[in-house]
């Protein structure tokens, strides 16, 4: 059954606003922004997840935990920051749209700190804010079906995958399938639904926007827990997210590296075998002598190989 939730004219312009934002993008060759950016907006994500969750570490302790160097801080939060980096370096090998992986990437990101990481909840939980019960979550034995029933929505429906992803981001929190780690699951899941068809999303630092307006977030979450739909909530994150990708266009004097640029090309042109004229056009603002280095340094780092010589030659990706 569809998870309810009206199509507003509110959402319809937040999903047009945000496609142009994509193709403007695409076009700037952010898709897979410099390489500097990522690890940057990664630590940015990771901080920002585990914060609105209690975590104390700071960018600076988990900037040192992903260069893997020694950290004095709470044991727990220390590693729920390594099981975040885990988690998210496995994030290419995480199927949105499958269960079992569902749970597989909760085992990695609760692993050591519940005992059933990867599980589903084996009794009744109540989430409350303050001296109030805020929310009821269904039982455990109706966990199952209802999140194949989510599943199934989220593989089978027609809806726009911006608005699939912000429903089954606000559907799992009312669910609340796992005894702990739900908030962290639902934030990770909607970027990975997203980074499927727009990879972009796998750098974007989402989870900076909702830290910086949490109270904001849990408000969208209790509106729609009240109206029975996720309309509400859908409406916040659409906004998140455009202003996740406007930031990311108000970055001035992105430089690609050759790496960067050798990364990007060959998640356009994939297995297919392409000339440095076909290089060349993706990144115009570049030198012919500049598309030449390139394609040699991938040459001799085993990244590409080279068939024929000056004029005749063609390269593809190993």
């Amino acid at each position: 059954m569809k998870p309810p939730y009206s199509l507003t004219g509110k959402i319809l312009k937040l999903v047009a606003s945000i496609s142009e934002k994509i193709g403007e993008i695409n076009s700037a060759h952010l898709s897979k922004p410099p390489t500097e950016l990522r690890k940057k907006n990664r630590i940015k994500t990771i901080h920002s997840s585990l914060e609105i969750e209690g975590n104390t570490l700071t960018i600076e302790q988990i900037t040192a935990i992903v260069e893997n160097k020694r950290i004095v801080g709470p044991k727990k939060d220390i590693l729920e920051v390594k099981n975040a980096i885990a988690v998210y370096d496995y994030i290419v090998k995480l199927n949105p749209y499958s269960f079992d992986s569902f749970c597989e990437a909760h085992g990695i990101l609760m692993k050591g700190l519940i005992d059933s990481a990867g599980s589903l909840r084996s009794k009744s939980v109540g989430i409350v804010k303050g001296s109030e019960v805020a929310h009821i979550a269904p039982g455990s034995d109706m966990l199952k079906p209802l999140m194949n029933d989510l599943f199934d929505y989220l593989k089978n429906s027609d809806d726009l995958l911006l608005i699939k992803s912000c429903v089954f981001h606000y559907e799992m929190e009312f669910i609340h399938p796992f005894i702990d780690g739900n908030g962290r699951m639902g934030r990770l899941w909607q970027t990975l639904i997203l980074k499927d068809e727009y990879p972009v999303f796998e750098y974007l630092p989402i989870e900076t926007l909702i830290k910086e307006r949490q109270d904001k977030y849990y408000e969208a979450l209790g509106q729609s827990d009240k109206t029975g739909e996720s309309t509400v909530f859908i409406e916040f994150m659409l906004e998140i997210i455009l202003e996740s990708l406007d930031e990311l266009l108000n970055i001035q004097n992105v430089n690609l590296t050759n790496i960067d640029r050798i990364s990007l090309f060959k998640s356009i042109v994939k297995d297919d075998f392409f000339t440095r004229k076909e290089y060349m056009k993706n990144f115009r603002e570049i030198s012919s002598a500049t598309a030449s280095r390139d394609l040699k340094y991938a040459v001799e780092n085993g990244i590409i190989e080279k068939i024929g010589d000056k004029n005749t030659a063609r390269y593809r990706y190993k």
